[in-house]
């Protein structure tokens, strides 16, 4: 009679290490899911920013720092980075961005290039649409991260390899409204 107690224990804990496993694969799989998602609007950013970048040289010499830190972060192969250094490259690009964005004010005559407007205008729409695919992706991130942290998936998650994933955070320059309007 004991075998049978222990033996029904064994399956019980192999069926709740099954589903807590895959959930985890799940929850992964959300993940990634939402990461190719805001890729793709990350891939379209990057590839606006040397069309952007040439169009504000000619205009601007006080801002060549800002055009040479953006170059440099977009010297790599987009397609060879990582998840996490997307991430990392991609919130110091949308800083240098924002700061593209904010000088245009400065120059009447940038902000009467046509290249530019248009520029501008497909940059604020893929940057809505980041903003958007960011908030599923840091949702789905947070859901993954909850179930291997807690009790007792965290020893499956452990057992498993599982790790946690990066959030995409705003830069200290995205949170505060800089107040750009291309339309004037």
């Amino acid at each position: 009679m004991a075998i049978y107690i222990i033996l029904g224990i064994i399956v019980i804990i192999f069926i709740y290490i099954l589903i807590i496993y895959n959930s985890f694969i799940n929850s992964r799989n959300l993940v990634k899911e939402a990461f190719s998602t805001m890729d793709i609007y990350l891939k379209k950013r990057w590839d606006i920013i040397p069309n952007l970048v040439e169009v504000v040289k000619g205009y601007s010499d006080y801002e060549k720092e800002t055009l040479i830190q953006i170059t440099s972060l977009r010297n790599a192969s987009y397609d060879e980075l990582s998840m996490d250094n997307k991430i990392d490259i991609n919130e110091k690009i949308s800083k240098y961005l924002y700061n593209i964005l904010a000088v245009s004010e400065n120059y009447p005559e940038l902000k009467a290039n046509e290249m530019f407007s248009k520029l501008a205008d497909n940059l604020v729409k893929i940057e809505d649409e980041i903003a958007n695919s960011r908030k599923y992706y840091n949702g789905t991130v947070r859901i993954f991260n909850n179930k291997i942290q807690m009790f007792p998936n965290n020893i499956i998650a452990h057992i498993f390899k599982f790790k946690e994933y990066k959030m995409f955070e705003a830069e200290a320059g995205e949170k505060n409204n800089i107040g750009v309007n291309f339309n004037e």
